[in-house]
């Protein structure tokens, strides 16, 4: 299982210019902190918070990829974008670009979700938002980031009551829930396993979500992804990229096809895409395996 990293852990990854912050503000269940970035390609750990990104100068083409799917959105001031708990991501963008950063801690969420469900096991994921405009998500990270900036008397108090309300409003908008249950953790059952198999063999040149894998066999998100992770010892995100470069692999032995071609055909967005993910994996671009005849793929 990944590490998760902290909101103070993002710059060794994603490295900018901090603007401001809320560190040693002792605000509690939430954070904040303003960059300003050059273009960058980044890979990111998942995240111990929710993150939600709002652009408030410069523009940019911003291209995501979540759950081994891409998307891409031009981004301009007043936008904003979100990110779930615990998932890793992916993003590339050219332009200087000045952001703030809202993060929104699990037992904050967790508390908004039971309040509003009224049962006690929930497990929330915002869903995958690169780009989109709310005068009420916007007007309060703008109210947080004030906060940050002024270290007004009675601030975490008031950001406190903020976050609530960002809680609220993104649950009733931007979020899909899941019910637990308190049945043990298990693998999945031989026909499942079977069944997503056949599943994400199919759909493997798509952009493969949890969700939609989840639906496959019949389970809700969070249940699926705790017995995933019980039989195949992985994330599905994790399965997923294993399964596309082991097709890679196999299609790149092959004469008469481009690499173009291999990476559409493993659901891969371009050819630098699937070079990228190639060369941080195996070490290899698909361009030197095809001349080295092709090898075998090594589980991690």
């Amino acid at each position: 299982m990944s590490t998760l990293i902290t909101p103070r852990d993002l710059p060794t990854w994603v490295p900018g210019r901090v603007l401001s912050a809320s560190d040693g503000l002792g605000w509690k269940g939430v954070a904040h902190r303003a960059y300003l970035y050059t273009g960058l390609d980044v890979y990111i750990p998942p995240l111990d918070h929710y993150m939600i990104v709002h652009y408030r100068r410069g523009q940019t083409l911003m291209d995501r990829q979540v759950e081994g799917q891409w998307s891409r959105k031009k981004c301009t001031p007043g936008d904003f974008s979100l990110l779930t708990l615990s998932e890793m991501s992916h993003w590339h963008w050219t332009e200087c670009i000045n952001v703030s950063h809202t993060y929104l801690s699990e037992a904050l969420m967790q508390r908004v979700a039971v309040d509003i469900t009224g049962r006690s096991m929930v497990d929330v994921r915002l869903q995958d938002v690169l780009q989109a405009q709310d005068p009420v998500v916007t007007g309060i990270v703008d109210a947080i980031t004030a906060e940050a900036e002024q270290c007004a008397p009675g601030s975490s108090i008031y950001v406190e009551g903020l976050a609530l309300q960002l809680a609220v409003h993104l649950f009733r908008k931007y979020a899909c829930i899941d019910i637990r249950d308190d049945t043990p953790v298990g693998p999945l059952a031989p026909r499942q396993l079977r069944r997503l198999d056949e599943y994400v063999e199919a759909n493997l040149h798509k952009g493969l979500t949890i969700e939609q894998m989840a639906e496959a066999i019949g389970l809700g998100v969070w249940t699926f992804s705790k017995h995933f992770r019980a039989s195949a010892g992985v994330s599905p995100h994790e399965h997923v990229i294993r399964r596309r470069l082991e097709r890679a692999v196999r299609l790149l032995s092959r004469d008469g096809l481009a690499i173009k071609q291999v990476a559409a055909m493993c659901g891969f967005s371009d050819q630098a895409h699937l070079t990228r993910v190639m060369r941080s994996r195996m070490g290899v671009t698909p361009a030197c395996l095809r001349k080295m005849g092709g090898i075998r793929l090594e589980q991690e």
